[in-house]
Protein backbone atom coordinates (compact mmCIF):
# COMPACT_ATOMS: atom_id res chain seq x y z
CA UNK A 1 0.00 0.00 0.00
CA UNK A 2 1.88 3.27 -1.07
CA UNK A 3 2.32 5.66 1.63
CA UNK A 4 1.84 9.05 1.41
CA UNK A 5 4.21 11.26 -1.27
CA UNK A 6 7.21 12.66 1.01
CA UNK A 7 6.24 16.79 1.21
CA UNK A 8 9.19 19.54 1.86
CA UNK A 9 10.35 19.74 5.53
CA UNK A 10 8.57 22.87 7.70
CA UNK A 11 9.99 26.51 7.61
CA UNK A 12 12.51 26.60 10.85
CA UNK A 13 10.79 26.46 14.20
CA UNK A 14 10.83 29.26 16.71
CA UNK A 15 10.05 29.05 20.10
CA UNK A 16 6.49 30.08 21.62
CA UNK A 17 5.99 31.91 25.27
CA UNK A 18 5.25 28.89 26.71
CA UNK A 19 8.19 25.86 27.50
CA UNK A 20 6.05 23.76 26.56
CA UNK A 21 4.81 24.84 23.37
CA UNK A 22 6.42 25.73 20.16
CA UNK A 23 5.79 27.72 16.29
CA UNK A 24 6.44 25.86 13.45
CA UNK A 25 5.05 26.95 9.96
CA UNK A 26 3.67 24.38 7.90
CA UNK A 27 3.16 25.26 4.51
CA UNK A 28 0.75 28.20 4.86
CA UNK A 29 -0.42 27.20 8.05
CA UNK A 30 1.05 28.21 11.71
CA UNK A 31 1.70 25.28 14.11
CA UNK A 32 1.78 25.81 17.69
CA UNK A 33 2.07 22.53 19.43
CA UNK A 34 3.44 20.39 22.35
CA UNK A 35 7.19 19.97 21.99
CA UNK A 36 7.34 16.66 21.88
CA UNK A 37 5.71 16.70 18.52
CA UNK A 38 8.61 17.31 15.74
CA UNK A 39 9.50 16.60 12.13
CA UNK A 40 6.01 17.75 11.08
CA UNK A 41 5.04 17.31 7.33
CA UNK A 42 1.78 18.17 6.07
CA UNK A 43 -0.84 15.16 4.91
CA UNK A 44 -4.15 16.64 4.09
CA UNK A 45 -6.35 19.34 4.47
CA UNK A 46 -9.81 19.91 4.71
CA UNK A 47 -12.71 22.23 5.19
CA UNK A 48 -11.88 22.38 8.83
CA UNK A 49 -7.80 22.27 9.18
CA UNK A 50 -4.58 21.18 8.07
CA UNK A 51 -3.10 17.90 8.68
CA UNK A 52 0.18 17.12 9.72
CA UNK A 53 1.96 13.66 10.29
CA UNK A 54 4.67 13.87 13.13
CA UNK A 55 6.90 12.14 15.48
CA UNK A 56 5.78 11.81 19.12
CA UNK A 57 9.07 11.68 21.06
CA UNK A 58 7.03 10.62 24.15
CA UNK A 59 5.72 7.76 22.91
CA UNK A 60 8.18 7.47 20.04
CA UNK A 61 6.00 6.59 17.31
CA UNK A 62 4.64 8.45 14.40
CA UNK A 63 1.25 10.59 14.65
CA UNK A 64 -1.25 12.75 13.28
CA UNK A 65 -2.03 16.12 13.92
CA UNK A 66 -5.16 18.17 13.36
CA UNK A 67 -5.58 21.29 13.32
CA UNK A 68 -9.04 22.75 13.99
CA UNK A 69 -8.11 26.28 12.71
CA UNK A 70 -10.77 28.48 14.37
CA UNK A 71 -13.49 25.48 14.98
CA UNK A 72 -15.66 28.28 16.04
CA UNK A 73 -16.02 30.58 13.68
CA UNK A 74 -19.22 29.62 12.84
CA UNK A 75 -22.11 27.87 14.49
CA UNK A 76 -21.75 24.77 12.03
CA UNK A 77 -18.33 24.45 12.69
CA UNK A 78 -18.30 24.90 16.25
CA UNK A 79 -21.26 22.37 16.61
CA UNK A 80 -19.45 20.07 14.37
CA UNK A 81 -16.06 20.23 16.16
CA UNK A 82 -17.32 20.11 19.40
CA UNK A 83 -19.28 16.56 18.48
CA UNK A 84 -16.13 15.06 17.14
CA UNK A 85 -14.09 15.72 19.83
CA UNK A 86 -17.25 14.63 22.23
CA UNK A 87 -17.17 11.26 20.24
CA UNK A 88 -13.59 10.60 19.87
CA UNK A 89 -12.98 10.59 23.31
CA UNK A 90 -16.22 7.89 23.92
CA UNK A 91 -15.44 5.66 21.36
CA UNK A 92 -12.42 3.19 21.82
CA UNK A 93 -12.10 0.50 18.62
CA UNK A 94 -9.56 -0.86 16.59
CA UNK A 95 -11.56 0.04 13.47
CA UNK A 96 -12.22 3.66 15.04
CA UNK A 97 -9.31 5.92 14.40
CA UNK A 98 -8.15 6.79 17.97
CA UNK A 99 -7.47 9.98 20.22
CA UNK A 100 -4.08 9.75 21.25
CA UNK A 101 -4.21 13.75 23.15
CA UNK A 102 -5.48 17.04 22.35
CA UNK A 103 -4.39 20.41 23.50
CA UNK A 104 -4.93 24.27 22.65
CA UNK A 105 -1.43 26.16 23.22
CA UNK A 106 -4.07 29.73 24.59
CA UNK A 107 -4.69 29.43 27.97
CA UNK A 108 -7.55 31.22 28.48
CA UNK A 109 -11.49 31.83 27.15
CA UNK A 110 -10.75 35.05 25.73
CA UNK A 111 -7.22 34.15 23.49
CA UNK A 112 -9.10 30.66 22.49
CA UNK A 113 -8.19 30.13 19.14
CA UNK A 114 -7.04 26.45 18.07
CA UNK A 115 -7.42 22.95 19.32
CA UNK A 116 -4.86 20.02 18.14
CA UNK A 117 -6.04 16.59 17.48
CA UNK A 118 -4.05 14.26 17.77
CA UNK A 119 -4.53 10.47 16.23
CA UNK A 120 -3.19 7.76 15.26
CA UNK A 121 -0.71 7.84 11.68
CA UNK A 122 -2.29 5.44 8.92
CA UNK A 123 -0.36 5.37 5.64
CA UNK A 124 -3.54 6.31 3.19
CA UNK A 125 -7.22 6.87 2.87
CA UNK A 126 -9.35 4.40 0.68
CA UNK A 127 -9.34 6.49 -2.32
CA UNK A 128 -6.05 5.36 -3.15
CA UNK A 129 -6.93 1.70 -2.14
CA UNK A 130 -9.65 1.23 -4.92
CA UNK A 131 -7.36 2.13 -7.26
CA UNK A 132 -4.95 -0.71 -6.60
CA UNK A 133 -6.05 -4.57 -7.25
CA UNK A 134 -7.43 -6.19 -4.56
CA UNK A 135 -7.66 -9.90 -4.03
CA UNK A 136 -11.00 -11.48 -2.10
CA UNK A 137 -9.11 -11.86 0.51
CA UNK A 138 -8.00 -7.96 1.10
CA UNK A 139 -11.44 -7.17 0.25
CA UNK A 140 -13.30 -9.12 2.43
CA UNK A 141 -11.00 -8.10 5.45
CA UNK A 142 -11.72 -4.34 4.80
CA UNK A 143 -15.36 -4.66 4.71
CA UNK A 144 -15.50 -6.82 7.61
CA UNK A 145 -13.28 -4.10 9.73
CA UNK A 146 -15.82 -1.32 8.56
CA UNK A 147 -18.90 -3.74 9.42
CA UNK A 148 -17.10 -3.68 12.72
CA UNK A 149 -16.59 -0.06 13.50
CA UNK A 150 -20.22 0.39 12.25
CA UNK A 151 -21.38 -1.85 14.77
CA UNK A 152 -19.34 -0.08 17.50
CA UNK A 153 -20.85 3.32 16.66
CA UNK A 154 -24.26 1.96 16.41
CA UNK A 155 -23.83 0.42 19.97
CA UNK A 156 -23.77 4.16 21.25
CA UNK A 157 -26.48 4.82 19.45
CA UNK A 158 -24.30 6.58 16.91
CA UNK A 159 -25.42 6.23 13.67
CA UNK A 160 -23.32 7.39 10.40
CA UNK A 161 -25.07 8.81 7.44
CA UNK A 162 -21.86 9.75 5.36
CA UNK A 163 -19.72 6.85 5.71
CA UNK A 164 -17.36 7.59 2.21
CA UNK A 165 -13.67 6.35 1.30
CA UNK A 166 -12.11 9.66 2.21
CA UNK A 167 -12.66 9.39 6.06
CA UNK A 168 -12.10 5.63 5.92
CA UNK A 169 -8.14 5.10 6.35
CA UNK A 170 -5.78 1.73 5.82
CA UNK A 171 -2.30 1.07 6.99
CA UNK A 172 -0.29 -1.12 4.78
CA UNK A 173 -0.70 -4.23 6.67
CA UNK A 174 -4.75 -3.83 5.82
CA UNK A 175 -5.79 -2.82 8.57
CA UNK A 176 -8.93 0.19 8.74
CA UNK A 177 -10.17 2.65 10.76
CA UNK A 178 -13.14 4.89 10.44
CA UNK A 179 -11.86 8.40 10.76
CA UNK A 180 -15.40 10.61 11.21
CA UNK A 181 -18.26 10.13 12.94
CA UNK A 182 -21.22 11.51 10.21
CA UNK A 183 -23.68 13.42 10.06
CA UNK A 184 -25.34 14.94 13.11
CA UNK A 185 -28.98 14.00 13.44
CA UNK A 186 -29.86 17.59 12.54
CA UNK A 187 -27.31 18.18 9.88
CA UNK A 188 -29.40 16.43 6.93
CA UNK A 189 -30.86 18.31 4.02
CA UNK A 190 -34.56 17.49 2.26
CA UNK A 191 -34.53 16.51 -1.02
CA UNK A 192 -35.76 19.55 -2.15
CA UNK A 193 -33.52 21.65 -0.83
CA UNK A 194 -30.19 23.14 -2.60
CA UNK A 195 -27.69 21.11 -0.25
CA UNK A 196 -24.72 22.22 1.33
CA UNK A 197 -21.61 21.37 -1.23
CA UNK A 198 -20.72 17.61 -0.11
CA UNK A 199 -20.00 14.26 -1.50
CA UNK A 200 -23.27 12.67 -1.44
CA UNK A 201 -22.39 9.40 -3.86
CA UNK A 202 -22.36 7.03 -0.79
CA UNK A 203 -25.69 8.35 0.90
CA UNK A 204 -28.54 6.05 1.36
CA UNK A 205 -31.65 6.79 -0.64
CA UNK A 206 -33.66 7.38 2.53
CA UNK A 207 -31.04 10.12 3.36
CA UNK A 208 -30.94 11.32 0.10
CA UNK A 209 -35.51 11.76 0.11
CA UNK A 210 -35.60 12.89 3.63
CA UNK A 211 -37.05 9.59 5.12
CA UNK A 212 -36.76 8.27 8.92
CA UNK A 213 -33.84 5.79 9.12
CA UNK A 214 -32.06 2.77 11.00
CA UNK A 215 -29.00 1.18 11.36
CA UNK A 216 -28.89 0.01 8.13
CA UNK A 217 -28.72 3.02 6.39
CA UNK A 218 -24.88 3.06 6.78
CA UNK A 219 -24.94 -0.75 5.34
CA UNK A 220 -26.22 1.09 2.02
CA UNK A 221 -22.83 3.41 1.88
CA UNK A 222 -20.91 0.13 3.06
CA UNK A 223 -22.15 -1.16 -0.38
CA UNK A 224 -21.18 1.77 -2.46
CA UNK A 225 -17.76 1.60 -1.23
CA UNK A 226 -17.58 -2.42 -2.16
CA UNK A 227 -18.90 -1.48 -5.69
CA UNK A 228 -16.62 1.02 -6.04
CA UNK A 229 -13.70 -1.46 -4.98
CA UNK A 230 -14.77 -3.88 -7.92
CA UNK A 231 -15.72 -1.25 -10.44
CA UNK A 232 -12.55 0.99 -9.96
CA UNK A 233 -14.99 4.09 -10.14
CA UNK A 234 -18.36 5.52 -8.37
CA UNK A 235 -21.58 3.66 -8.67
CA UNK A 236 -23.58 6.74 -8.07
CA UNK A 237 -21.92 9.96 -9.45
CA UNK A 238 -24.55 12.45 -8.64
CA UNK A 239 -24.46 16.15 -9.21
CA UNK A 240 -26.85 16.45 -6.77
CA UNK A 241 -29.76 15.42 -4.49
CA UNK A 242 -32.01 14.91 -7.76
CA UNK A 243 -29.51 13.28 -10.03
CA UNK A 244 -28.09 11.01 -7.23
CA UNK A 245 -31.82 9.80 -6.93
CA UNK A 246 -32.11 9.14 -10.62
CA UNK A 247 -28.65 7.74 -11.21
CA UNK A 248 -29.79 4.88 -8.68
CA UNK A 249 -33.08 4.02 -10.01
CA UNK A 250 -31.50 4.17 -13.77
CA UNK A 251 -29.43 1.21 -12.17
CA UNK A 252 -31.45 -0.66 -9.49
CA UNK A 253 -34.54 -0.03 -10.95
CA UNK A 254 -37.34 2.11 -9.64
CA UNK A 255 -38.53 1.37 -6.27
CA UNK A 256 -41.77 -0.53 -5.26
CA UNK A 257 -45.30 1.16 -4.95
CA UNK A 258 -44.73 0.20 -0.47
CA UNK A 259 -41.87 2.65 -0.73
CA UNK A 260 -43.22 4.81 -2.22
CA UNK A 261 -46.22 5.58 0.26
CA UNK A 262 -43.38 5.93 2.64
CA UNK A 263 -42.19 9.21 1.14
CA UNK A 264 -43.44 13.07 2.10
CA UNK A 265 -46.20 14.15 -0.36
CA UNK A 266 -43.51 16.87 -1.55
CA UNK A 267 -41.15 13.89 -2.58
CA UNK A 268 -43.72 11.34 -3.50
CA UNK A 269 -45.24 13.35 -6.17
CA UNK A 270 -41.35 13.99 -7.43
CA UNK A 271 -40.23 10.16 -7.43
CA UNK A 272 -44.08 9.05 -8.93
CA UNK A 273 -43.60 11.12 -11.57
CA UNK A 274 -39.90 9.84 -12.75
CA UNK A 275 -39.78 7.72 -15.94
CA UNK A 276 -40.01 4.00 -14.63
CA UNK A 277 -36.35 1.90 -15.03
CA UNK A 278 -36.58 -1.26 -14.53
CA UNK A 279 -32.82 -1.38 -13.55
CA UNK A 280 -30.02 -4.35 -14.33
CA UNK A 281 -29.47 -7.62 -12.84
CA UNK A 282 -26.01 -7.64 -10.39
CA UNK A 283 -25.22 -10.02 -13.00
CA UNK A 284 -25.32 -7.62 -15.79
CA UNK A 285 -23.67 -4.49 -13.47
CA UNK A 286 -20.88 -6.45 -11.85
CA UNK A 287 -20.22 -9.37 -14.60
CA UNK A 288 -17.26 -12.05 -13.54
CA UNK A 289 -14.94 -10.14 -15.32
CA UNK A 290 -14.87 -7.15 -12.43
CA UNK A 291 -13.71 -9.15 -10.06
CA UNK A 292 -9.85 -10.27 -9.22
CA UNK A 293 -8.86 -13.61 -10.60
CA UNK A 294 -8.69 -16.78 -7.83
CA UNK A 295 -5.47 -16.31 -5.81
CA UNK A 296 -3.02 -19.33 -4.89
CA UNK A 297 -1.60 -17.84 -2.30
CA UNK A 298 -4.72 -17.23 0.15
CA UNK A 299 -6.88 -20.17 1.04
CA UNK A 300 -9.63 -18.20 3.50
CA UNK A 301 -12.33 -17.51 1.29
CA UNK A 302 -13.09 -21.00 0.31
CA UNK A 303 -16.79 -21.35 1.32
CA UNK A 304 -17.02 -24.61 1.57
CA UNK A 305 -19.25 -24.05 5.11
CA UNK A 306 -21.47 -21.72 4.94
CA UNK A 307 -21.96 -21.29 1.52
CA UNK A 308 -24.92 -23.96 0.47
CA UNK A 309 -27.84 -21.46 1.79
CA UNK A 310 -26.56 -18.99 -1.65
CA UNK A 311 -25.42 -21.52 -3.80
CA UNK A 312 -24.32 -25.09 -4.60
CA UNK A 313 -20.86 -26.19 -3.32
CA UNK A 314 -19.95 -28.05 -7.16
CA UNK A 315 -19.12 -24.47 -8.46
CA UNK A 316 -15.32 -23.32 -8.90
CA UNK A 317 -13.82 -21.48 -5.86
CA UNK A 318 -13.54 -18.83 -8.21
CA UNK A 319 -17.12 -18.91 -8.97
CA UNK A 320 -17.68 -18.93 -5.51
CA UNK A 321 -15.79 -16.11 -4.35
CA UNK A 322 -17.30 -13.91 -7.01
CA UNK A 323 -20.80 -15.13 -6.47
CA UNK A 324 -20.46 -14.18 -2.89
CA UNK A 325 -19.10 -10.87 -3.27
CA UNK A 326 -22.01 -10.26 -5.92
CA UNK A 327 -24.50 -11.34 -3.36
CA UNK A 328 -23.31 -9.66 -0.52
CA UNK A 329 -23.94 -6.33 -2.94
CA UNK A 330 -27.40 -7.45 -3.86
CA UNK A 331 -27.86 -7.26 -0.37
CA UNK A 332 -26.48 -4.43 0.55
CA UNK A 333 -27.41 -2.20 -2.40
CA UNK A 334 -31.43 -2.04 -1.98
CA UNK A 335 -33.05 0.91 -1.69
CA UNK A 336 -36.29 -0.20 -0.07
CA UNK A 337 -34.20 0.09 3.49
CA UNK A 338 -36.65 -2.96 4.85
CA UNK A 339 -35.51 -4.71 2.59
CA UNK A 340 -31.86 -4.63 3.32
CA UNK A 341 -29.26 -6.29 5.13
CA UNK A 342 -28.57 -5.27 8.45
CA UNK A 343 -25.09 -4.74 9.87
CA UNK A 344 -25.42 -8.38 11.70
CA UNK A 345 -26.59 -10.26 9.01
CA UNK A 346 -23.54 -8.89 6.77
CA UNK A 347 -20.96 -9.96 9.31
CA UNK A 348 -22.53 -13.71 9.24
CA UNK A 349 -22.15 -13.62 5.29
CA UNK A 350 -20.34 -16.60 3.80
CA UNK A 351 -17.81 -13.17 2.12
CA UNK A 352 -17.02 -11.73 5.19
CA UNK A 353 -17.50 -14.44 8.43
CA UNK A 354 -14.34 -15.58 7.59
CA UNK A 355 -12.70 -13.13 9.93
CA UNK A 356 -15.64 -13.07 12.32
CA UNK A 357 -13.77 -12.35 15.66
CA UNK A 358 -16.68 -12.32 18.58
CA UNK A 359 -14.19 -9.82 20.51
CA UNK A 360 -13.96 -7.02 17.52
CA UNK A 361 -17.22 -8.01 16.71
CA UNK A 362 -19.13 -7.34 19.81
CA UNK A 363 -16.46 -4.88 21.16
CA UNK A 364 -17.16 -3.37 24.85
CA UNK A 365 -19.78 -0.73 23.79
CA UNK A 366 -18.75 2.94 24.83
CA UNK A 367 -20.80 5.35 27.36
CA UNK A 368 -24.16 6.04 25.40
CA UNK A 369 -23.63 9.39 23.38
CA UNK A 370 -25.78 12.45 24.23
CA UNK A 371 -27.46 13.23 21.38
CA UNK A 372 -29.08 16.33 22.68
CA UNK A 373 -25.24 17.56 21.06
CA UNK A 374 -27.24 17.47 18.02
CA UNK A 375 -30.10 19.12 18.79
CA UNK A 376 -28.40 21.99 20.91
CA UNK A 377 -28.72 25.52 19.72
CA UNK A 378 -25.89 27.94 20.70
CA UNK A 379 -24.27 31.05 19.58
CA UNK A 380 -21.06 31.26 18.59
CA UNK A 381 -19.82 31.94 21.90
CA UNK A 382 -21.44 29.32 23.69
CA UNK A 383 -19.73 27.17 21.41
CA UNK A 384 -16.74 28.18 21.83
CA UNK A 385 -17.05 27.93 25.46
CA UNK A 386 -18.07 24.49 25.15
CA UNK A 387 -15.20 23.41 23.16
CA UNK A 388 -12.49 25.00 25.41
CA UNK A 389 -13.94 23.75 28.58
CA UNK A 390 -13.35 19.97 26.81
CA UNK A 391 -10.18 21.06 25.97
CA UNK A 392 -9.49 21.93 29.23
CA UNK A 393 -11.48 18.58 31.26
CA UNK A 394 -9.19 16.55 28.75
CA UNK A 395 -5.66 18.49 29.11
CA UNK A 396 -6.23 18.21 33.25
CA UNK A 397 -6.67 14.25 32.90
CA UNK A 398 -4.17 13.64 29.89
CA UNK A 399 -1.23 16.65 30.25
CA UNK A 400 -1.07 17.61 33.81
CA UNK A 401 0.96 16.48 35.94
CA UNK A 402 0.45 13.17 37.16
CA UNK A 403 -2.50 12.87 34.70
CA UNK A 404 -3.29 9.50 33.00
CA UNK A 405 -0.54 10.90 30.31
CA UNK A 406 -1.19 11.28 26.63
CA UNK A 407 -1.82 8.22 24.10
CA UNK A 408 -3.13 6.05 27.30
CA UNK A 409 -5.78 5.12 24.82
CA UNK A 410 -2.85 3.28 22.92
CA UNK A 411 -3.55 1.75 19.39
CA UNK A 412 -5.35 -1.42 19.33
CA UNK A 413 -3.35 -4.38 18.05
CA UNK A 414 -3.67 -5.83 14.14
CA UNK A 415 -6.49 -8.21 13.66
CA UNK A 416 -5.24 -11.99 14.90
CA UNK A 417 -5.47 -13.77 11.11
CA UNK A 418 -5.26 -10.60 8.93
CA UNK A 419 -5.09 -11.71 5.65
CA UNK A 420 -0.68 -11.94 4.34
CA UNK A 421 0.21 -8.59 2.63
CA UNK A 422 1.94 -8.77 -0.30
CA UNK A 423 5.96 -8.91 -0.06
CA UNK A 424 7.53 -5.87 -1.92
CA UNK A 425 9.64 -4.70 0.95
CA UNK A 426 11.43 -1.41 1.07
CA UNK A 427 14.50 -0.18 3.19
CA UNK A 428 11.95 2.70 4.63
CA UNK A 429 10.95 0.93 7.77
CA UNK A 430 9.05 -1.87 9.12
CA UNK A 431 5.37 -0.17 8.27
CA UNK A 432 6.44 -0.88 4.48
CA UNK A 433 7.59 -4.11 4.33
CA UNK A 434 3.75 -5.86 3.45
CA UNK A 435 2.54 -3.04 0.61
CA UNK A 436 0.06 -4.94 -1.66
CA UNK A 437 1.24 -4.36 -5.44
CA UNK A 438 -0.09 -1.61 -7.45
CA UNK A 439 -2.58 -2.12 -9.95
Amino acid sequence: MPLLSPRPSPKMATPSNSNLFYTVEVGDTRFTILRRYTNLKPIGSGAQGIVCAAYDSVSQQNVAIKKLSRPFQNVTHAKRAYREFKLMKLVNHKNIIGLLNAFTPQKSLDEFQDVYLVMELMDANLCQVIQMDLDHERMSYLLYQMLCGIKHLHSAGIIHRDLKPSNIVVKSDCTLKILDFGLARTAGTTFMMTPYVVTRYYRAPEVILGMGYTENVDIWSVGCIMGEMIRGGVLFPGTDHIDQWNKIIEQLGTPSQDFMSRLQPTVRNYVENRPRYPGYSFDRLFPDVLFPAESTDHNRLKGEEDSDRYWPKHHSYYWIRASQARDLLSRMLVIDPERRISVDEALMHPYINVWYDEAEVNAPAPGPYDHSVDDREHTVDQWKELIYKEVMDYELVYNSPGGAGAGARGPATTHAHAPPAATNATADGDQDQHRPNHR
